[in-house]
């Protein structure tokens, strides 16, 4: 409200003609960069207001801080942080998966998920050893991000021996 105010007054006195020129030009920019320093804070403040923070327990049994945005996929999350090689799951589609995104996810946070698919459950189901859904299994490409997952604890389990080049 404050920047279409100063925006307005800016363009009110640009039409007056007692004011200088210089003087009309620094009300001008004056106004041009408020606008611009008030939306590169909002900008920046909606992507902190994105941040989802998470713990992922790598293979090795060490516990790892993972940041993510609201939205992007658990995969993508624990891809960049470097748990899951990004070669391994070209897609994020259900039906190009593999189940090489597996994870296994606390019990307190997967009663905050949405449940897992049909087809989700029969990917992890066909690619796991006993063919018995492990009920803390889930896709990384399935999982959707979002603040109320702030804090969620996340095990990425060893390559299952077909997985390993």
């Amino acid at each position: 409200m404050a920047i279409s105010t100063l925006q307005k007054l800016a363009s009110r006195i640009s039409k007056t003609p007692s004011l200088s020129l210089s003087s009309r030009a620094v009300i001008a920019r004056s106004a041009a960069s408020s606008s611009s320093a008030v939306t590169a804070s909002s900008r920046s403040a909606k992507v902190a207001d994105r941040i989802v923070k998470l713990f992922a327990i790598d293979p090795d049994g060490q516990k790892q801080e993972v940041v993510g945005l609201s939205g992007q996929t658990l995969l993508k999350a624990l891809t960049n942080k470097g748990l899951i090689d990004p070669a391994s799951h070209r897609l994020e589609e259900i039906d190009a998966c593999s189940a090489e995104c597996e994870v296994h996810i606390a019990q307190e946070w997967l009663e905050k998920l949405p449940p897992a698919t049909y087809d989700e459950q029969y990917v992890l189901k066909r690619n796991s050893r006993n063919r018995v859904l492990n009920k803390h299994s889930r896709l990384g490409c399935q999982v959707v991000l979002t603040p109320d997952l702030q804090g969620m604890v996340v095990a990425v389990p060893e390559p299952k021996p077909w997985d390993i080049p």
